[in-house]
């Protein structure tokens, strides 16, 4: 395996604060997995434990149809790198019995199943305490463990559009949008992998902890500002395209040569825009000479600046604002972002050479953050599925006997 990291931490060992803690990943499809995601790169032994037929259905999701057949698909690959596999059949006794002895070796179980499945099964929280009295276990679903919409399946799609996030994205022409990736799936994966980092850091618990994790509550806490506006201002949040809804001229702004985003949120951003496209007149233009102005007359701001920004494209733009003081930046496709040396340069991405399962390299990306200077990585690609059953096994004291029976048996 090789890694694309920045020259000064290529070498160095990496920052991995939940070394020893072991994670159970029964997750499906993306908020789990990602959440384990995170959890991996922080150091964490993640075990996914999958149904021997087909496991996570993201491993027959992507855009590369030969993959999604091989069970690797690009979808499963993006977020199970540094991850084992097991399979296991959880309805036989003996998969049962199987799980439960892995249960008692683990700090941490992620499952995204809806609501009572795993009590029905006969290995709900309660009845996994008696394996382990201190487990963490972390249930994420559409709308939580209870409530009136508790047992009904839940996507992306569907979370996004009950929790508001669809009516406020898009164009007042357009709206209600879809955000153009699963964003309300990638929030209820982070927010449990906060809240299980939390738990893990409870240094008083005594005993288990339960996490119930609601994708439709994660996602509205995190439009906040939008939210607040409602409750506490009674205004109700609308579509506003690519523009900002508490400043202006903020949003995006067409040049002589591609889209430019600004954000000139303060008085003197807004009088340096004015001087560096050359119409400092703009700036005691009753009109727009004070923040509420520019908010009631936004269009006709937008319209000035855009024609003055017709000279120009928004490379040679975006560096004459920065230079100014003023925050922006090109609106770039994802191939443009990727290529960048910000990101090129951090660490980010990771290259997993002749990946098992796929037959070539695969990139896939990292966290967002670092770790003492440090971008969190895993040691191994994407696991094949139940790729790591016989060395789990071992660990947990089977024999070769036992472990070929339960091949035999289609256990595991």
């Amino acid at each position: 395996m090789t890694t694309s990291a920045s020259p000064d931490t290529a070498t160095a060992a990496p920052t991995r604060p939940l070394r020893g803690v072991r994670v159970l990943d029964l997750t499906n499809v993306l908020a789990g997995p990602f959440a384990c995601h995170q959890l991996a790169h922080m150091g964490a032994d993640v075990i996914k434990v999958e149904a021997r037929h087909g496991g996570d259905l993201a491993r027959q999701l992507g855009a590369d149809a030969e993959l999604n057949r091989a069970h690797m698909g690009a979808s499963f690959l993006a977020q199970n790198p540094g991850k084992r596999s097991i399979t296991l059949d959880l309805k036989q006794p003996r998969g049962k019995e199987i799980f439960r002895r892995l249960v008692a070796t683990a700090d941490v179980l992620v499952e995204n199943f809806r609501p009572g499945v795993m009590q029905r099964l006969g290995l709900g929280y309660e009845s996994l305490l008696e394996s382990q009295p201190r487990l963490i276990y972390c249930a994420i679903s559409g709308f939580g463990q209870d409530g009136p919409l508790r047992d009904l399946p839940a996507y992306d799609q569907i979370i996004q559009g009950m929790s508001g996030m669809m009516s406020i994205t898009g164009a007042p022409e357009n709206a209600p949008y879809r955000v153009g990736f699963p964003v309300a799936d990638t929030i209820g994966g982070l927010t449990a992998a906060m809240a299980v980092a939390g738990a893990l850091a409870d240094r008083h618990r005594t005993g288990g902890s339960f996490i119930d994790v609601s994708m439709l509550e994660a996602a509205m806490a995190t439009m906040g500002w939008a939210v607040s506006n409602h409750l506490v201002a009674g205004r109700e949040p609308r579509p506003m395209g690519n523009d900002n809804v508490t400043a202006s001229p903020s949003g995006s702004f067409r040049t002589g040569d591609g889209l430019l985003n600004i954000a000139a949120n303060k008085q003197e951003q807004y009088e340096a825009v004015c001087r560096v496209v050359g119409r400092p007149a703009l700036a005691s233009d009753p009109r727009f000479a004070e923040r509420q102005g520019r908010l009631a007359h936004r269009a006709e701001l937008k319209a000035e600046l855009e024609d003055a920004m017709a000279a120009r494209s928004a490379d040679a733009w975006w560096k004459l604002f920065n230079d100014a003081g003023v925050p922006a930046g090109p609106v770039y496709t994802v191939p443009q972002a990727l290529a960048h040396p910000q990101i090129a340069g951090r660490g980010l991405v990771a290259h997993f050479d002749d990946v098992p399962g796929v037959g070539r390299d695969v990139q896939v990306m990292r966290t967002g953050f670092k770790l003492d200077g440090q971008a969190p990585t895993v040691d191994s690609p994407p696991p094949t599925l139940g790729q790591h059953n016989d060395t789990i096994l071992r660990e947990l004291g089977y024999a070769p006997e036992d472990i070929a029976s339960f091949q035999n048996e289609k256990i595991t």
